[in-house]
């Protein structure tokens, strides 16, 4: 496990478009997630990182609690599948379910979607307003896997709450911390370099 930080793309981003199947073959895209609604949250997750696994069932409950207020969660995952086959899309559907996901979890086989928004690390989240413009990028809160202290999500809630309240983005936004996307041999971004 290489732990990386997010890479902090500035604020006012437009949502890169994409449609992307889940794991049963549906495809899904960025219009259907996120049109009408308040917000989207679009999270770069893996099945196997202990980032990932240490937030996943408080992500359900957020994403649940979220949605109901009009924001929308879409989770993909961008792994390379034949180094780290506990990510393939068959293990997404088991993962998704045992946590308590509700939202689309997508597979980014290319890789281009990941690329596409600057991903870097799982968990990577961006949330964006109803004009699909980035209010926040960042942790989803403080806790890490080797800390005992129970996930919240604090950080993503403070960010969507100032959203619902139409308040402007915090300035004060703290990178994300996780596994590396495991880009394909051959495949890693320019934006590392």
């Amino acid at each position: 496990m290489v732990e990386v930080n997010s890479t902090m793309v500035p604020l006012g981003t437009e949502a890169p478009t994409f449609t992307l199947p889940d794991a049963h073959g549906r495809s899904w895209s960025l219009d259907e997630i996120a049109t009408g609604r308040r917000g989207l949250v679009v999270v770069f997750l893996s099945n196997h990182c202990p980032f990932v696994r240490h937030i996943a069932r408080a992500l359900g409950e957020v994403a649940s609690t979220y949605d109901a207020r009009g924001i929308a969660f879409v989770g993909i995952n961008a792994n390379d599948v034949a180094a780290y086959p506990d990510d393939a899309p068959e293990r997404m559907v088991e993962f998704a379910a045992a946590n308590g996901w509700a939202f689309p979890y997508l597979f980014d086989e290319s890789q281009e979607v990941a690329k596409a928004y600057r991903a870097a690390c799982t968990p990577d989240f961006f949330l964006f307003d109803a004009d699909r413009r980035l209010v926040y990028r960042g942790q989803f809160d403080s806790t890490r896997p080797s800390r005992p202290d129970p996930a919240t999500g604090a950080d993503l809630r403070r960010a969507m709450d100032a959203l619902l309240a139409g308040e402007p983005p915090r300035e004060d936004q703290i990178p994300s911390i996780g596994c590396n996307i495991k880009w394909r041999p051959g495949n890693e971004p320019d934006y590392f370099a």
